[in-house]
């Protein structure tokens, strides 16, 4: 049994909090960048010219690369020969979101009663927090700001199995076209398929976490991704919804079984700041 003081776990959740308000994924501008070479769109080129050269600016200078730094997903992933001590684990990662949101002057965005008062949290907490337990002695955290411009065009649509791939392919271009400029693209389109309501949205996200460029591991899930991501850039929407042939960088799909009456599916966006940090304890 290996013994992890949580205290680790908020100096790690700190430091991801702000790398991934500061520092676009290598792998996220390596594709921006290849993007622009191949926009068809005069005005389309210019736009992602902008979002690079905000980028880079955001590293060179350490500040975020955009105002809205979101709610804090953190997925953490927990060796089952691990054990935490000093204190909670969830109090932990909180107190990471908080410290990293003071400490790299990043926006709090969080508000405590969602309907009434509405209070602002003032740390950014909680955090979103999803928990797996897996084999071994390590705990790899990944954290996933996100902020609500994207957030708020997600979709979840309850299919049917007559609705077979055709529905899904279908589904996912609606929900591109519906959402439009509103999810700032270029975006990463999250995509979960199976499961039930909650666990379609929640595979949704998890592909988002995903790193740029990495494709689901069953061929056939990856080949739709391709296709996915071919169709998508055909919808004209373009970067910042002006019009182009880069509306999304990837297409991430996770599945899971489900029932035999269903076929739930869920669309989950990033904007063109894919922001993600990971660490490994």
């Amino acid at each position: 049994m290996r013994e992890i003081d949580v205290k680790k776990v908020t100096d790690a959740v700190a430091k991801c909090c702000i790398d991934s308000c500061y520092y676009l994924p290598a792998s996220v501008l390596s594709k921006l960048e290849q993007a622009e070479t191949k926009e068809e769109s005069p005005l389309g080129r210019q736009v992602l010219d902008t979002i690079i050269e905000n980028a880079r600016l955001a590293t060179k200078k350490a500040v975020p690369m955009c105002q809205d730094t979101g709610l804090t997903v953190v997925y953490i992933d927990i060796g089952q020969d691990v054990h935490f001590t000093g204190g909670d684990l969830w109090d932990a990662i909180n107190r990471g979101v908080a410290q990293g949101y003071t400490d790299g002057y990043l926006r709090k965005s969080s508000v405590d009663d969602p309907v009434f008062e509405r209070k602002n949290t003032k740390d950014n907490t909680p955090a979103i927090i999803h928990c797996r337990i897996v084999p071994g002695d390590k705990v790899r955290l990944v954290v996933l700001p996100k902020g609500c411009g994207s957030e708020n065009m997600s979709q979840l649509r309850m299919l049917k199995p007559a609705d077979g791939l055709n529905g899904v392919i279908n589904f996912v271009l609606e929900a591109v076209k519906t959402a439009g400029p509103n999810p700032c693209p270029p975006v990463t389109v999250g995509v979960g398929v199976g499961g039930n309501a909650e666990k379609a949205t929640e595979l949704a996200k998890y592909a988002l976490a995903r790193n740029i460029g990495e494709h689901n591991a069953n061929p056939q899930y990856a080949e739709l991704e391709d296709k996915l991501l071919e169709l998508v850039n055909r919808t004209g929407v373009g970067p910042a919804g002006l019009g182009g042939t880069t509306t999304a960088l990837a297409v991430n799909i996770e599945y899971a079984p489900t029932h035999i009456g269903g076929l739930p599916c869920a669309v989950i966006f990033n904007c063109h700041a894919a922001r993600r940090a990971e660490a490994v304890l």
